[in-house]
């Protein structure tokens, strides 16, 4: 437990930012579940908005702090040669 007041006051900020973090990461799963729903749909047009709304909200979750660049560049990326993958199919 914390003795200090500094350390009280750093648990409660660390608390804090855990809940917006999850918050944050559950609106991206949201948005690349909808990618995915509209990719096993099958509805191209869909899946194509549904990919420029996840790549955005990803890249907002980049900046904040919550995903790695990294990780959310290979996600719009393996997303994107699948809906691309959708007309040939």
């Amino acid at each position: 437990m914390a003795n200090t007041a500094s350390a009280k006051k750093m648990t409660r900020k660390i608390a804090r930012r855990t809940a917006v973090n999850k918050s944050r990461r559950s609106r991206v799963r949201t948005f690349l579940k909808k990618v995915e729903t509209a990719i096993a749909g099958g509805d191209q047009t869909a899946a194509k908005t549904a990919l420029v709304k996840a790549e955005s909200e990803l890249m907002r979750a980049v900046g904040k702090g919550v995903f790695h660049k990294n990780t959310a560049s290979r996600k719009v990326s393996r997303l994107s040669s699948r809906v691309k993958g959708m007309a040939s199919a």
